[in-house]
């Protein structure tokens, strides 16, 4: 999926809030060697550098858009574009983070215990995953597809949430965890402007499904779509709009 830069960021605070929540239960002190697994464009990324100013830090990311992006920002970190599906490290490394990213991959049961094995002893994986899938925000993208025979082919989607129980996780990584930190927390975002919560859906789950369809069926799926959202998420009397979305967090550190 070609990503678009300026769309995603267009709630550039709101997004940001729970890497920084996810950084801030991260406690290695001096790490060697960092990875920003799914870095997007760069921000992130740049919180990690000025944590960890004597580290070796690499942003990862599959698109080209972002890591174009994220080259122009200034500091002393290697982007690498790169599929993080496919991701090995040369050496073991001493923190793997993840925020929001992991979720566009699939057999999380095989990839959850291959990222600890690639920690160093006593190093740290640190993920967040959108949690969300069964808001309105996502379902309401299915009842969009289901409501006339659109010429676009979405079989590559998955309708099921990406991302399972916490439990799941916790069975994963135990075995080769000497500690474990798995929680979650809906955030109430306040969002602006028209239609908001279809504005933020459109710079990640929403593209793919626009990407399927050609230029006219596109502008009325969206706007199809954003008529249902604006009954699930309407504007409040002093023109914001309420969007309740749910991450999961984890941070474990390997034996």
């Amino acid at each position: 999926m070609a990503w678009n830069p300026e769309q995603y960021l267009k709630f550039s605070q709101p997004r940001f809030r729970p890497a920084q929540d996810l950084l801030a239960r991260v406690t290695a002190d001096a790490p060697q060697t960092v990875v920003d697994l799914g870095c997007g464009a760069g921000n992130v990324t740049q919180m990690l550098a000025g944590r960890w100013n004597a580290a070796r830090i690499t942003g990862i990311d599959s698109s080209a858009e972002m890591i174009a992006e994220a080259a122009k920002l200034p500091g002393n970190i290697a982007w690498q574009e790169q599929s993080i599906a496919a991701w090995q490290a040369d050496a073991p490394v001493d923190v793997i983070y993840s925020n929001a990213a992991l979720h566009w991959l699939g057999d999380h049961a095989t990839l959850f215990p291959q990222l600890m094995r690639q920690l160093a002893p006593g190093g740290t994986l640190a993920v967040q995953m959108p949690r969300n899938f069964g808001a309105p925000s996502h379902t309401l993208i299915w009842e969009t597809v289901a409501a006339r025979p659109w010429k676009g082919n979405f079989g590559h989607i998955p309708r099921q949430s990406p991302v399972a129980e916490p439990r799941f996780y916790y069975e994963c990584i135990a075995p080769a965890a000497a500690h474990i930190d798995i929680w979650e927390t809906e955030y109430l975002q306040v969002l602006e402007g028209k239609d908001p919560v279809k504005e933020w859906t459109k710079g990640t789950w929403l593209k793919q499904f626009l990407d399927a369809l050609d230029a006219a069926e596109r502008a009325d799926f969206e706007e199809d779509y954003a008529k249902r959202l604006r009954a699930a998420y309407p504007t409040l009397a002093d023109g914001k709009t309420l969007f309740p979305f749910r991450r999961l967090f984890i941070v474990a550190t390997r034996v």
